[in-house]
């Protein structure tokens, strides 16, 4: 008797630890008429816990978000001015918000729009070229802040059996961002000159949206990378039951 009671508590402990396993996962139900808003506050749980960290997933510290390096060219010819910023860490990414999601449950397409109240950026750059008539040759710090980031994401995906579960795997993704307020820097310029640093800093807060804009091709290829292999990580480890079922 004793037997048979020590293995039903190991069984009921197990099936605990089994529905426990997904605490940051809200799920959804495809027959739902309100099943996009639901997406849309299942999605805000997950980013609430992923900025609390979820070690099952192995995600501690979601921030800085690491850019190895993003590229800015302005003109052509020998005197074009171009630009390189690497090392770049992003803070504030985490707390996006969902504000809405429309979805095609039957093919598994999903488009986010989503929210950031503010970014800030550091990294560091090289330059080389002219800019407004001054020799920009040179190297420096990088700071940036972007206020009222709006994005659009879009993710098609594909279902996968794996001993006998299904995951999804991402097919196509696809995003676009505009900031409202941009504040943008460089200090700590090469050789101390200020003459430089000056007319730099006064010609980028003058353009920061048509530099965001040269940048953004650039800035956008690294970004999905990212979104990507985030999305991927997620997918693998989590059965598309417990999102959706």
């Amino acid at each position: 008797m004793n037997y048979w009671i020590l293995c039903c508590v190991l069984l009921a402990a197990i099936v605990c630890a089994a529905t426990q396993n997904y605490y940051y996962v809200k799920k959804c139900h495809k027959d739902d008429e309100n099943v996009n808003n639901c997406l849309r506050q299942s999605t805000n749980f997950l980013i609430a816990n992923i900025r609390r960290g979820i070690p099952d997933l192995d995600i501690y510290d979601p921030e800085p978000i690491l850019i190895d390096h993003i590229q800015l060219a302005l003109g052509t010819g020998p005197d074009g001015y171009r630009a390189t910023f690497r090392d770049i860490e992003a803070y504030g990414v985490s707390n996006i918000t969902v504000t809405g999601v429309r979805s095609d449950i039957n093919t598994h397409q999903y488009q986010f729009t989503m929210y950031i109240p503010k970014i800030t950026a550091k990294a560091r750059y090289e330059s080389s070229g002219v800019l407004i008539l001054v020799q920009a040759s040179g190297g420096g710090n990088y700071w940036g802040e972007y206020e009222g980031v709006k994005i659009k994401a879009y993710l098609r995906g594909a279902p996968k059996e794996i001993n006998g579960r299904t995951y999804l795997t991402v097919q196509q993704m696809k995003m676009d961002f505009s900031v409202r307020d941009i504040k943008m820097g460089v200090d700590g310029i090469h050789n101390g000159n200020t003459v430089l640093q000056a007319a730099l800093n006064l010609f980028i807060n003058s353009n920061s949206q048509e530099l965001l804009k040269e940048m953004k091709p650039h800035l956008k290829k690294k970004l999905l990378i990212l979104m990507r292999n985030f999305a991927d990580k997620i997918f693998s480890q989590v059965p598309y039951d417990i999102f959706l079922v």
